[in-house]
């Protein structure tokens, strides 16, 4: 068999028949590549949270939860009666990424203990305008120093 005529799985074990051909694809000149339209992209997510009153230390540890519970959490800042989360979000799309954070603080209330609070403030933005807007001096900065922190 001459080499490339077929592919091995980690297995070892030959995903094609003995000697079938692999198919070989090719561009035309002057096509261009085009991304996929519905493959993920990034899109940072600012959650804003308020209601009644809540010990701090509680509030802190309620984060700290729910930054361990969701890996891509940035940032989180807070104060008795209310707070700010910011992270990155993979998603299709703007909608998807929104209906992600809108259930976030929902669905990890009880697992991470969050005090029940109601979403007051929700920004999506896709990664080039966020990029943009830090350049230009405005929007919100780099998450520095990531982690959880009283306002």
């Amino acid at each position: 068999m001459r080499p490339g005529t077929a592919s091995r799985s980690a297995g070892g074990a030959s995903s094609r028949a003995a000697g079938e051909e692999r198919a070989l694809t090719s561009v035309a000149a002057g096509d261009r590549y085009e991304e996929p339209k519905d493959l993920p992209r990034l899109w940072h997510v600012t959650l804003s949270v308020s209601g009644e009153e809540a010990p701090l230390k509680e509030v802190r540890r309620a984060l700290e939860q729910l930054a361990h519970d969701h890996p891509f959490l940035l940032t989180s800042r807070y104060a008795g009666d209310h707070a700010e989360i910011r992270y990155w979000e993979e998603a299709r799309d703007l909608h998807d990424a929104a209906a992600v954070a809108l259930r976030l603080w929902g669905e990890h209330r009880q697992s991470a203990g969050l005090p029940p609070w109601e979403i007051v403030g929700l920004e999506v933005i896709d990664r080039e305008t966020y990029h943009l807007r830090v350049a230009e001096g405005y929007g919100p900065p780099p998450a520095t120093p990531v982690g959880v922190h009283p306002y």
